[in-house]
């Protein structure tokens, strides 16, 4: 009994040298709870969501500013201030602060808006 704390007292304070038959067993000791635990223990480590525009940006240099185009479906609003502030919550995120000087609503054949067209530049 008292050889079986000495074995284990010396893989506490890894005391075998490289090469030996102990050193090998608790490096395979090791591996084994580096490869097999994540299978049988959840750590809940999964990595925070996102939520990402469902539309794409597009984004074209205009002299001191930018134009962006920015699909109808990402701005809720009807008034002239709703969708104002919902063309800066999609623009912001990506051009940082900005000032909206105007935008227009680009309508397709049967007149619903499926675009607007913002004109900004940066404070």
């Amino acid at each position: 009994m008292k050889k079986a704390w000495q074995t284990i007292r010396s893989y506490i304070w890894w005391t075998h040298p490289r090469g030996n038959v102990h050193y090998d067993i608790m490096v395979t000791l090791i591996l084994l709870f580096i490869f097999v635990t994540p299978h049988y223990v959840n750590f809940n480590d999964k990595p925070a969501e996102r939520q990402p525009h469902f539309t794409a940006v597009q984004v074209s240099p205009d002299g001191d500013g930018f134009v962006y185009r920015i699909d109808a479906r990402a701005v809720q609003g009807s008034s002239d201030a709703e969708i104002r502030s919902g063309l800066l919550r999609v623009i912001e995120p990506i051009a940082g602060e900005v000032v909206l000087n105007r935008y227009e609503a680009v309508p397709d054949l049967s007149g619903k808006i499926v675009v607007y067209m913002a004109w900004v530049r940066r404070r």
